[in-house]
């Protein structure tokens, strides 16, 4: 039997201070947690109830170790990474500073195994029979990973549901051309495209949202996704128009928050929810996480999403939490 999700690129290693609004010059304490975006998500959608896979690559060393044993722990198969003797797992370090800066520093000279995933890397069958693809715009920033990610699609032949995260991180690329190249070539191989308002104007050409809305669902996709930050999230295809408001939420850490949204918007999608309520519980699972220090281990479990939902705040959750970690 096939599996729900299969998510392809980045893993890694997360190492966040336990000190908060300080630099990481002055933080004494960390705390190591799984990461990568597309992870995150397969991790996400496992915490919803979804079997989940990724398709992603390892060092042979003690943080390579640790990343499959994670993922396993949080019920994501590990059968397709690929362990690397040549690059070492991926370490990235943030610093906190409540309620909107959260600097990232990616160590991932000259590469990361990830970015090594070779087309012969590609589980064909797993592609062709899973419920739901999900790709980031990332993975296209490097060979052998873009031609991977094009193999997939083709492999793929644009079945529903294949989502392309817009993903746009500009350490990992020469300039924002190039990213719009080649972002712009997956486009058309994916049914839902998802991304913030810089993410779509680097992808599409547009920034105002209805108009990145718009470009997006030019470009071929079905469902076209826009996060707007404090403004909500705006969803489109071409017979339905929706826009969430935010969910409140005090943020301790944002930067799970998007791959947290990714998990329930796959829960959804799979789920054949409702558009509106697809978006909703994206949007409260962005929130969940934001509450929360770590990314993967902070994912929202069904019964607090669907809490949320029914009007819990999200402070009382995190009051009530146990044994997440």
């Amino acid at each position: 039997m096939g599996i729900d999700v299969l998510t392809v690129g980045r893993s890694g290693v997360d190492i966040y201070p336990l000190q908060t609004g300080v630099g990481l010059e002055d933080v004494t304490s960390f705390g190591k947690y799984l990461g990568g975006s597309p992870m995150n998500v397969a991790v996400a959608s496992a915490r919803l109830g979804s079997s989940a896979a990724i398709l992603t690559g390892v060092g042979d060393d003690p943080f390579g170790r640790y990343v499959r044993r994670e993922m396993r722990r949080l019920g994501v198969d590990d059968a397709h990474v690929v362990t690397s003797s040549e690059y070492a797992t991926p370490v990235t370090f943030c610093e906190i500073f409540p309620p909107d800066d959260f600097p990232l520093y990616f160590y991932r000279r000259p590469s990361a195994p990830d970015m090594q995933i070779r087309p012969e890397d590609v589980p064909v069958d797993v592609v062709r029979e899973a419920r739901l693809l999900w790709l980031s715009g990332t993975g296209l920033s490097e060979e052998p990973s873009r031609s991977a990610h094009h193999a997939a699609l083709a492999v793929r032949g644009r079945a529903r549901h294949t989502v392309l995260d817009l993903d746009y991180r500009p350490m990992f690329w020469a300039s924002p051309l190039q990213a719009r190249e080649q972002v712009r070539a997956a486009l058309a191989g994916v049914t839902v495209a998802v991304g913030n308002r810089e993410e779509c104007e680097v992808a599409v050409g547009e920034r105002d949202p209805e108009r990145a809305a718009d470009a997006l669902l030019e470009a071929g996709v079905e469902l076209a996704v826009v996060k707007q930050g404090p403004a909500g999230t705006l969803a489109k295809t071409r017979e339905e128009r929706v826009e969430v408001p935010p969910t409140p939420v005090t943020t301790f850490n944002g930067l799970g928050a998007g791959d947290a949204f990714g998990g329930s918007l796959v829960h959804g999608l799979l789920s054949g929810w409702s558009l509106r309520r697809t978006i909703e519980a994206a949007s409260a699972a962005g929130a969940i996480v934001a509450s929360r220090l770590e990314c993967s281990t902070a994912m929202p479990t069904a019964a607090e999403l669907e809490a949320v939902l029914a009007g819990t705040p999200v402070a009382e959750l995190n009051g009530a939490r146990t044994g997440a970690r």
